[in-house]
């Protein structure tokens, strides 16, 4: 089931797994996905990994992620693993269509995809290429192109399995679909999830995403993630981070928006040893409308990258980018958020906001605003702080009789509350904000079963069959 090879380097080594299981790899796929995946080969051949040479990649260098001895799953099939007795958690009471994917691979009760009353299909990606073919070569690998980045072509070349979500015209999906991203092995692994979202005409969804360590072995997680959105569509989008100190994970998330969709995204990082997450949204008919949030606390030598890159290539769109970061320790933060409005995009209105408060003098946090403007009528701006906590607001809370700890934890509350208040759910709000306190209390463990699972509700667990995977 597993292959552990060490005698090449890691890009070698892909590459030569790739073609010793392509049979596995391939599976019930169509020839277009096929095609799509020697594409995606021959372009991580081209590119590599990426290094500290390339512009957008100087100040996160993976090289040493790289030298651990990874082992790959290629196949799909069952594992001795029991999670109803590990992943058992105080359920948090948020009411959402749960989906689990163990190991990069989809898990199911009764059947692989779920077609719910009004349309929509949730479900496995692997078998979505089976059920839907004309839909996975409509949209697969449209928007996450594989000369993006190494990674997305490594990526590509290697699509299984992963999350498939297609909402149907018209269709309002009242529940958020909450994913559950599992990570649970004996040795160190290299795992390359990819998701696909089409939401129709009119349409909405919300989706919440989590990823979750339950070991502390290394892990390398590489996903992908396409969302399109047609015209009038709208897509709410969480993604919750709260990793171990050995994970290193990246995600290229890459929204498609048509004529006045929207899309509201928000990225809460809490813990992680080395993250990176891409975020790529293309506004590619008028009045297309991206509200992007981000929020990341770190500290101890954790690493966070956020990158954002939204290209307005039509009139009248409108983006926000409001990302927001506490280090402490010697923790290491980069943000580059880069806006690109076209010729065409005349009316274009787009806004780019970064703040960070370091807490020591050796954390340190490298910010990089771009805008590259082409059309005349527009009104665009961006922004960037490094600072340390206002001593006037210390000194104003300290004369009322507030403690020096204490004042520490409101100010920095407060900081970080601007992003929290941004998401729209109540409940996941309100979780989000009691895991903030505690995180900047130092009372949040990477070791809660799940970060949106540690309430003070009755015990429950995920009734999963492992018969099924």
């Amino acid at each position: 089931m597993t292959t552990s090879i060490n005698t090449l380097p890691l890009k070698e080594r892909l590459l030569s797994l790739f073609y010793q299981h392509l049979p596995s790899i391939k599976g019930q796929a169509t020839a277009g996905v096929n095609r799509l995946r020697e594409e995606g080969l021959a372009e991580f051949e081209r590119q590599g990994f990426p290094h500290p040479k390339m512009e957008n990649w100087r100040f996160s260098d993976i090289t040493p992620l790289l030298e651990t001895d990874f082992a790959f799953d290629f196949s799909n099939q069952s594992r001795p693993f029991e999670i109803e007795k590990i992943f058992t958690c105080d359920v948090y009471d948020l009411d959402t269509f749960s989906v689990t994917l163990l190991n990069g691979w989809f898990v199911y009760k009764n059947a692989p995809l779920t077609r719910l009353s009004n349309g929509t299909v949730i479900g496995s990606l692997a078998k979505a290429m089976e059920v839907y073919p004309e839909i996975i070569d409509k949209y697969l690998g449209k928007a996450a192109l594989p000369g993006k980045s190494g990674l997305t072509a490594l990526n590509t070349a290697f699509i299984q399995d992963g999350l498939f979500i297609y909402v149907p015209e018209g269709v309002k999906v009242e529940k958020p679909i909450q994913l559950i991203n599992i990570v649970n092995s004996p040795t160190p692994v290299f795992l390359q999830p990819r998701h696909l979202t089409i939401v129709e005409k009119g349409a909405k969804v919300t989706l919440v995403h989590c990823d979750h360590s339950l070991t502390h072995n290394p892990s390398f997680t590489n996903t992908v993630l396409e969302i399109f959105a047609h015209p009038q569509a709208e897509v709410d989008h969480y993604k919750i981070q709260n990793k171990g100190r050995n994970s290193a994970l990246f995600t290229s998330t890459f929204f498609h928006l048509e004529k006045e969709s929207k899309v509201n995204s928000n990225i809460i990082t809490l813990n992680g040893s080395f993250i990176r997450n891409n975020v790529d949204v293309l506004l590619k008919e008028e009045e297309g409308h991206a509200d992007l949030n981000g929020l990341y606390l770190t500290d101890r030598n954790q690493h966070i990258d956020n990158q954002v890159f939204i290209d307005h290539a039509s009139p009248n769109c409108f983006s926000n980018q409001l990302y927001k970061g506490i280090l402490d320790d010697q923790a290491r933060a980069i943000f580059s958020g880069r806006i690109l409005v076209e010729r065409e995009a005349q009316k274009t209105l787009a806004y780019q906001n970064n703040k960070n408060l370091l807490l020591t003098d050796d954390a340190k946090v490298n910010t990089q605003p771009h805008l590259e403007i082409y059309a005349d009528d527009v009104k665009c701006s961006h922004g960037a702080t490094v600072g340390q906590l206002d001593p006037d607001a210390m000194f104003y809370l300290r004369s009322r009789g507030i403690g020096e700890h204490a004042a520490r934890q409101l100010l920095m509350l407060a900081f970080a509350d601007e992003v929290v208040q941004k998401i729209s759910i109540e409940p996941l709000r309100q979780r989000i904000s009691n895991m903030v306190e505690k995180r900047l209390k130092g009372e949040l463990s990477i070791c809660d079963q799940c970060v949106l699972h540690c309430s003070d509700k009755g015990p429950a667990t995920f009734n999963i069959d492992m018969s099924k995977i």
